[in-house]
């Protein structure tokens, strides 16, 4: 039986909530529902594997699937239409200048296969909220100074954990998710956790790993400091570094 979370009022950051042992998930990857998206809440969750994933009218459900679908250093892969976008110069990017305008654009971007969108008015609260306090950050692809594709995610210690993105233009969200994976491990990242499979990001270097790898890489990831606040970094010398 999935357990489920006694009501709780707000975590701060720092205060740590005990989720129950992932190795009792179901066989799908659920762990436990209920609780809130409380900022201690939702970090206690990232820092154990577990991620919040449901639909609007439903409990919240904590998800750690096995196995788990990650991009690493040595395995992120340019495509070679990619590349030529990439030299291209088309898009210019930024980070953590419009988190809202991006969230708010995932939400609505349609999904094969979906009707609506996991990304709830709750959830777009709590993730603008650790936004605010440095964990979440936000990559924003521009097109003639118009939003044309973007990601945002949750950073713990040198782990990146992707939760969605968008495009509104051809090649925009390729590009920015590939100049931004660059830089994040220029910069010492250890993995970028894309949680389940899909086939456009396997085209891109994603791969299935058991979940107790990813539990071990996870570990050594959170050993190094968290780098909260707004990121900073020289994407068009690393453009110029990978791709050329």
């Amino acid at each position: 039986m999935i357990p489920m979370l006694r009501p709780r009022p707000r975590l701060e950051a720092e205060t740590d909530y005990p989720f129950p042992n992932i190795e009792g998930a179901s066989p799908e990857g659920i762990v436990c529902y209920g609780g809130n998206l409380s900022p201690g809440m939702l970090l206690s969750a990232y820092r154990r594997g577990i991620f919040p994933w449901y639909s609007e009218g439903e409990p919240i459900l904590w998800w750690s699937p096995d196995p788990r679908f990650v991009v690493l250093p040595d395995t992120l892969h340019i495509p070679a239409r990619a590349a030529r976008t990439l030299r291209k110069g088309k898009f210019t990017l930024s980070l953590d200048r419009a988190f809202p305008k991006v969230i708010t654009a995932c939400a609505a971007a349609p999904r094969k296969g979906q009707d609506g969108t996991w990304i709830t008015p709750e959830m777009i609260d709590a993730y603008v909220e650790l936004k605010s306090q440095g964990f979440a950050h936000s990559v924003e692809v521009w097109d003639d100074g118009e939003l044309a594709g973007g990601l945002y995610g949750v950073s713990l210690g040198s782990a990146f954990f992707g939760e969605s993105m968008f495009t509104r233009a051809s090649g925009a969200s390729r590009f920015g998710f590939l100049s931004f994976s660059a830089a994040l491990f220029a910069e010492g990242f250890d993995f970028i956790d894309s949680q389940v499979h899909t086939d456009y990001l396997a085209s891109m270097g994603g791969l299935c790993i058991p979940r107790k790898e990813y539990l071990r890489r996870l570990g050594k990831a959170l050993e190094k400091p968290d780098r909260r606040g707004l990121w900073h970094l020289s994407f068009p010398e690393f453009e110029t570094r990978a791709f050329s």
